[in-house]
Formats: structure tokens, sequence, C-alpha cells
């Protein structure tokens, strides 16, 4: 560890030190994993999910697969102040206690919170109880995994016997090759741009407008998703923005004990998909939108 990660890692468990003995105050509050797949479950409610990721992008910096811009940081700044209550906002259980990571995902967050509590304290709205963004990173990050599968079959639940229509990246591959949505009744699939997708928002929202209101939306798509979830939500759709749910439960099936790189997703272009056995995949794909700067 070099002298400036040492020294960023004593700030931040001094300041996580303040917090959890009750001498800075953070009021904001976060239902357990539990209580955000129950909610999802027993209500028709739609979720956006905010990351460490979306919060850096409030704090106007850039991610590998999204150029920040004054509009993305507006947008991201009004979306987790939680301003509709049949859509969910989740965001990270970080604020109380972090004892359910692993050491080296505490002390990410503690750096995480070092340098963006700010924003959770400015922008959240205090008056109400978040959900939890770990439904969808609910295996890498924990210690104890003794509650993976049970959480596992209770996601599953979401879109039983619902027709769903996933929104993704072309790199992503939702579901495929492993039995992640074999409880749907039917899987179609909108692909967006891998980068950038922000500046498609307006294609991509048109396409899922060719859908009626009775289909589940499960949004995979970047710092893209949160908009493209409020958009279909305040048109009357169902939609979740499940992140990389997908990922962490290849971890799952896998027992990882790193960061495995997924196969999968190298696979990119019909040829490469049809080499791999993903003719089902390609089958349930109705729309593709290619990225604005493609052939540039």
């Amino acid at each position: 560890m070099s002298m400036k990660q040492t020294i960023k890692a004593v700030l931040a468990q001094m300041d996580y030190g303040l917090y959890r003995m009750g001498i800075k105050k953070c009021s904001i509050k976060v239902h357990t994993i539990e209580e955000t797949i129950s909610e999802l479950i027993t209500t028709n409610k739609s979720m956006v999910r905010f990351g460490d990721g979306e919060v850096t992008m409030i704090r106007g910096r850039s991610l590998v697969l999204q150029q920040v811009n004054p509009e993305i940081t507006e947008g991201l700044k009004r979306i987790i102040g939680y301003g509709y209550d049949d859509l969910i906002v989740a965001i990270p259980s970080i604020f109380d206690d972090l004892s359910i990571f692993r050491e080296e995902s505490r002390q990410f967050w503690k750096d995480h919170l070092l340098f963006s509590r700010k924003e959770y304290k400015k922008y959240c709205d205090t008056g109400k109880i978040y959900y939890n963004s770990l439904v969808s990173r609910f295996y890498y990050s924990i210690e104890d995994k003794s509650k993976c599968d049970g959480w596992v079959n209770e996601i599953k639940k979401i879109w039983q016997e619902k027709d769903i229509v996933i929104v993704e990246g072309g790199r992503t591959h939702n579901g495929v090759g492993n039995d992640l949505f074999d409880s749907a009744r039917s899987i179609e699939r909108i692909i967006g741009p891998s980068k950038d997708a922000y500046v498609m928002l307006d294609e991509i929202m048109e396409a899922c407008r060719q859908y009626p209101k009775d289909r589940l939306f499960l949004v995979s798509l970047g710092v893209a998703a949160k908009f493209l979830t409020e958009r279909l939500f305040l048109e009357g759709y169902r939609v979740l923005d499940i992140g990389n749910l997908d990922m962490e439960y290849e971890w799952y099936l896998r027992k990882a004990t790193g960061k495995e790189k997924l196969e999968k997703h190298d696979v990119v272009g019909r040829t490469k998909n049809l080499e791999a056995g993903y003719q089902d995949y390609l089958n349930q794909i109705k729309i593709e939108i290619e990225s604005a700067d493609k052939g540039k």
C-alpha cells in the first residue's frame, strides 16, 4: 500500500469511527436486503438503484462507461431525492454498520464515504427509508454468505410467471447460460449501447414504448438505467433497475472468491453469439439500438 493509500485509509477509518460513536450524525436509513426483496415481490413498485458509481457522478466525475455532463449530474441529484412513492430508490446500506461486508469491501465503503458522504446527506431525503441496492450485489462483498441461497430463491419470485423485457448492453447477456430468469413466463430483449447509453436515451425509450404496459422491464444499462427507469415509470410501466445482478449471480453459482471475468461479456455480434450457442438469446432480441458514434 502506498503512502497516499495508507493516509486515505487512516482518514476513512477515523471518519467512519466518528459516525459509529455518534460524534458525527447521519440520519439516512436503509431497509434490509430481505425487506427490499419482499417489497419487490408483494407490490408493483418500480425500483431505481444507486451504487458508488452514480454518487461519484453526482460529484461530477465520469465513469469508464459513461461520460458525465451537467444534465446527468442534476438528474441523478433529483432521482436520489426519492420524489415518487411508487418508484423506490435503493442505495447501499453503508451508513450505520459495515460488518455485513468482507474486509476488502468494508475498506472500499469507508473510502467511498470519506469522499461522498456529504452528497448522500445533501441529496437524500432523510424523511424516507431507502431500499437496499445490495439486492443486486448480494454475494461477492458479503462476509457471511449463508443467506445467499435464500435471497436468490426469493429474488427469482419477483419475475415469476411474468412477461419480462430486458434492456441491456450488447455485452451483458443477462440470464444467458444460467437460470436466473427461468421463472419468467417469457423473455424479450432490447439491446442498447454498451457505452455512453445516455446519449441514446430517447431512442431506447421509443423502443420500450412498443411494448404494452403489462410487461415488467428489467434494465441493466449503467447510469442511463436511472433515467430510463424514471421515464418508463412516469408513463405507467413497471421497471426494475437490476444493475449487475446477473454478474453477481454468476459469481454466486461459481462460488467465486474473486471478481471473475465472465466469458459471455466478450461475446459481441450475431456470429460470435451463434458460435457460443446463444441462439435462444438471439431469438429474444427484438430491437437493437446502435451507439450514436458507431462507424465514426
